[in-house]
């Protein structure tokens, strides 16, 4: 029995040590912070009179005022914050894109019609266009000639013309769509003739026949 009563009392002897020592640290930092807070005071207290002296020194003088007479108007550079400025520059920011998204598409519907003027301009006014060409070619021919041929033909009487064979061949059967031409097929070879050339009818017999083939004879 006299042991567990010993234990008890040497726990509570620690504890009640620890408490007074916790309370004497406690004690000597209020009174150091107390201290501090005196001194901060006293030289707050030293400003504010040199505050109040300077600004009756200048009001003496008729002098204006330099610096705000208290610290609290110190804020007012914040009154107006970045952000505003910097959504009204991007508002400018929004407009000038707007703009020129709206001009982009005037600019781009005014480069349509140039673009479209350029091959017209390529060739002069007084030059005839390539289906008027091959159109007056074939009115001038007694016989059926190939795409080829008359591509050929056009090319040594304009050679200032870049005419291809290919797009001699698309007006001829654009001619023959609109039955100004006539079309005549000779084993895989086609030839044309103009609509009104008396020649048409008999144009496979009057064209050169193909090699390995032989003229008909008559009896």
């Amino acid at each position: 029995m006299p042991e567990n009563t010993t234990a008890p009392s040497d726990l509570a002897s620690q504890y009640a040590a620890q408490v007074t020592t916790d309370l004497e640290r406690n004690t000597e930092e209020q009174k150091r912070i107390s201290s501090e807070i005196d001194a901060l005071q006293e030289q707050l207290a030293v400003l504010q009179r040199d505050h109040a002296v300077l600004v009756t020194m200048q009001q003496a003088l008729g002098l204006a005022p330099a610096a705000p007479a208290t610290p609290e108007p110190a804020a007012d550079p914040v009154a107006v914050p970045a952000p505003r400025k910097k959504s009204s520059a991007s508002a400018g920011t929004k407009r000038a894109r707007g703009k020129k998204a709206q001009a982009a598409p005037a600019d781009a519907k005014a480069a349509k019609p140039a673009a479209r003027k350029a091959p017209a301009a390529a060739r002069k006014p007084d030059q005839p266009t390539l289906v008027d060409l091959v159109r007056g070619h074939l009115g001038e021919l007694r016989e059926p000639r190939s795409a080829a041929e008359v591509a050929s033909a056009l090319g040594e009487s304009h050679p200032g013309r870049n005419i291809k064979t290919a797009v001699v061949r698309t007006t001829l059967e654009a001619l023959v769509a609109k039955g100004q031409a006539q079309r005549t097929k000779q084993g895989t070879s086609v030839y044309y003739t103009a609509a009104d050339a008396s020649a048409a009818p008999s144009a496979p017999q009057s064209a050169q026949p193909e090699a390995g083939e032989r003229p008909e004879q008559t009896a």
